[in-house]
């Protein structure tokens, strides 16, 4: 791959998973870039992650009573993985289909749904719709459990519509009414309690003698629906590709308005959400068609640094570019608290809206924990990914300029997309010095503490923030 497509490749890994160290491009490199996203989309056929060795590191993080332990663990996977784009299509779905620990405070039915997006979220928006219609954590996160024959309770049915199928506009009243009435029966057993035994978890339960038979009318189609008719309505709509492809955009491209106004507010790329609508209905819902469309389309490629990163996304890229974390160490229970102090909490979403992404990530409380955590992580010169970025530099000449310095940082730093102004700030800095110089060990010794120094302020940049 040429030095000039190496941002892109650099672009792809930081959106279909959490960055790329230079191993990670070295390895793909010379590869055409649609070869890459094949890989990408098929996380099968590269080696599962050994969740053991979590377990034997950390053996505390086997129960799954702690959700913060489970988030560590998750930690884990999105910075280890062989299979980015699985642990991000997980993430994906975990936003747009937010469930909240704090209501249940049952990790396990959690930790399950997690799995289950893992498992099923380059499939069929059928499955994952149905799936998740059975899923306990879901089930009584949006009060389907307390959905019954004669006496409905609309929570699911109306935010299955609203905001994890079609969006506002696209239904009635009346169609929510008949989507409760389908999905009436549809429980879960009810799991052992907490004390004294910890947490157990839980399965789906049909009950039919809880569904209600009669005839129902949605969207226009009439019949003795069940959930399964309701979700094959909903994803032969034109308003579900439309609504799921601008969840896709929003996730995977560029940062749109919020969820809530996307009923009056249009699409930031028209032609982009009509391109990616199509591949959804060419490949009847199929999400890997429409991530193989978005991930090769050209409006993905020229987005490069329009998105916000997450909290998530921020710290699993930090830990990456630092190298820390190769190995499950008890530092790595801490990440939950300080994505919480960034303004995201994994399984624990605010509302059943999700997070508020984009610019909504940032203010000065925020910007300030994502500085001080991306500072702690790579000012230690005994930091791998420290270590390397200053191997690298110092053996690219016995002495390196203020300009190339500041270029190969920006490289290593995963192609940051600095703005010329901001590269001419850090060439002015690194020109108060002078040139990198590594023949005598006085002078190599300070050139290493101003990479460690540079490196730093490149991670406190405005650009940093952006995927």
């Amino acid at each position: 791959m040429a030095d000039n497509q190496r941002p892109l490749l650099a672009h792809l890994l930081r959106r279909a998973g959490f960055g790329a160290s230079r191993e990670d491009l070295q390895r793909l490199e010379g590869r055409p870039y649609e070869d890459v996203v094949e890989e990408l989309i098929h996380p099968e056929r590269a080696p599962d992650l050994e969740e053991d060795i979590i377990s034997r590191y950390l053996p505390h993080t086997v129960s799954k009573d702690g959700q913060g332990d489970w988030n560590a663990r998750w930690m884990y996977r999105m910075t280890n993985s062989r299979r980015p784009l699985e642990e991000k299509m997980a993430l994906f779905w975990h936003h747009v289909f937010a469930t909240g620990w704090t209501k249940s405070e049952h990790t396990p039915t959690m930790i399950d749904q997690i799995q289950m997006f893992r498992e099923n979220g380059l499939g069929n928006l059928r499955t994952i719709l149905i799936e998740l219609s059975r899923d306990p954590a879901m089930i009584y996160w949006l009060d389907n459990c307390e959905n019954h024959s004669g006496s409905i309770n609309e929570n699911y049915g109306r935010e299955l519509l609203e905001l994890f199928s079609m969006g506002i506009g696209n239904y009635t009243e009346t169609d929510i009414k008949n989507v409760a009435r389908a999905f009436t029966g549809w429980t879960f057993e009810q799991p052992l309690p907490l004390y004294p035994y910890g947490h157990f978890g839980s399965k789906f339960e049909y009950r039919p003698d809880d569904h209600d038979d009669g005839e129902k009318t949605f969207l226009g189609h009439t019949g003795n629906f069940n959930g399964q008719d309701i979700i094959e309505i909903i994803v032969n709509q034109e308003a579900a590709a439309r609504f799921i492809s601008r969840h896709l955009y929003n996730f995977f491209v560029a940062d749109e308005p919020q969820v809530p106004a996307w009923s009056i507010e249009p699409p930031r790329d028209p032609a982009a959400i009509d391109e990616l609508v199509a591949s959804y209905q060419e490949s009847d819902a199929d999400m890997r068609s429409v991530m193989r469309t978005l991930l090769n389309s050209d409006f993905f490629k020229k987005a490069m640094h329009q998105r916000v990163k997450s909290p998530a996304e921020y710290v699993a890229g930090v830990i990456k570019l630092s190298g820390e974390f190769r190995t499950p160490e008890p530092a790595l229970e801490n990440t939950e608290a300080i994505m919480g102090a960034m303004g995201q909490r994994l399984m624990d979403p605010p509302t059943v809206e999700g997070w508020h992404t984009g610019k909504e990530w940032i203010d000065g409380g925020t910007l300030t924990e994502r500085i001080n955590y991306a500072v702690d992580m790579v000012k230690d010169a005994d930091k791998p990914g420290t270590r390397h970025v200053i191997d690298t530099i110092a053996a690219s000449g016995e002495r390196v300029s203020p300009e190339q310095f500041v270029h190969t940082l920006e490289e290593l730093s995963g192609y940051v997309g600095l703005t010329p102004e901001t590269r001419d700030e850090l060439v002015k800095l690194a020109k108060a010095e002078g040139d990198l110089t590594f023949s005598a060990e006085k002078e190599r010794t300070r050139s290493e503490e101003r990479i460690g120094e540079m490196l730093t302020l490149v991670l406190a940049t405005r650009e940093y923030q952006f995927a």
